[in-house]
């Protein structure tokens, strides 16, 4: 599949020796400068028999003879710039990021380099792997985890799966909250899901309310999904909430509590002031 803009290409080394850019290049018909800009960005695979497919970034990595190549290249999102995360802490073998709305927490296919994780490895100092262990919906934003070895990663991920990581979250809804904690315990996806709101403030004259929000589960829009169902929809929500909403969504990460796997000691963060939730 191919346009001027879009290309999806899969091509098999029919000899050894030739470069991993010069043979896209060849096949794809673009310049050897956007091939390394899309290797650059995530955005070529390659396929060494039964290993598991890897994005490749060497733009002179030499290519076995039937190794193959796959390029996903998207002109629009490759020239967009990657949204800048904000590092709070940094743990060494793990960190605090704030990552802001519309930064994304896992690539696809056509590039990684609008993931908060990409731009941890390209901009943590000193540089080390970032490793996804949860995930934040594009639309929201607030506090993440990244572990920076895999040992960590399988750490933090038993944590979650466990639930013995506490999340909280700050939402704006429509409408007046009601002052007794909310309980919402539905199925999303054929799966159990449990969300706990209770009200913070409530602004009158807006008809808005600031809620704290703690699930025990971690559900494909689960908070926005249990709120709109509850008679609150979140405001900004495109997807569940009012379709005249001029703000984006009013939905953040607002800390997270665990036990570090690495020192054993309780740890507890928030989001800093400024990029905290109001009414």
């Amino acid at each position: 599949m191919s346009s001027d803009n879009r290309i999806e290409q899969h091509i098999t080394a029919a000899t050894n020796g030739q470069s991993a850019v010069d043979i896209l290049s060849q096949n794809t018909g673009l310049s050897k400068q956007r091939i390394k800009l899309a290797m650059k960005h995530g955005a070529v695979w390659i396929e060494r028999g039964t290993q598991k497919i890897q994005r490749l970034r060497r733009a002179k990595q030499l290519i076995k003879q039937g190794e193959i190549l796959h390029i996903y290249y998207d002109a629009e999102l490759i020239a967009t710039p990657a949204t800048p995360s904000e590092l709070i802490y940094d743990k060494s073998a793990y960190s605090i990021w704030y990552k802001p709305q519309g930064i994304l927490s896992q690539g696809s296919k056509w590039g990684d380099h609008h993931t908060i994780n990409r731009w941890a490895e390209q901009n943590l100092q000193p540089q080390r792997p970032a490793f996804i262990v949860h995930r934040l919906d594009k639309a929201a934003r607030g506090l993440m985890i990244l572990a920076h070895k895999k040992q960590t990663a399988t750490q933090f991920s038993d944590l979650f799966e466990k639930r013995q990581i506490e999340k909280h979250y700050q939402v704006v809804v429509h409408g007046r909250f009601p002052s007794e904690t909310q309980t919402m315990t539905t199925n999303i996806d054929e799966r159990s899901a449990m969300t706990h709101a209770k009200l913070l403030e409530y602004d009158i004259k807006k008809d808005r309310s600031l809620i704290d929000v703690n699930i025990e589960t971690g559900r494909k829009h689960q908070i926005r999904k249990h709120l709109q169902e509850l008679g609150f929809p979140v405001v900004g929500d495109r997807l569940y909430g009012k379709e005249d909403d001029i703000e984006d969504l009013q939905l953040a990460s607002f800390s997270l509590a665990f036990i570090c796997p690495i020192t054993q000691e309780q740890k507890y963060y928030t989001l800093p002031k400024d990029k905290q939730l109001t009414l």
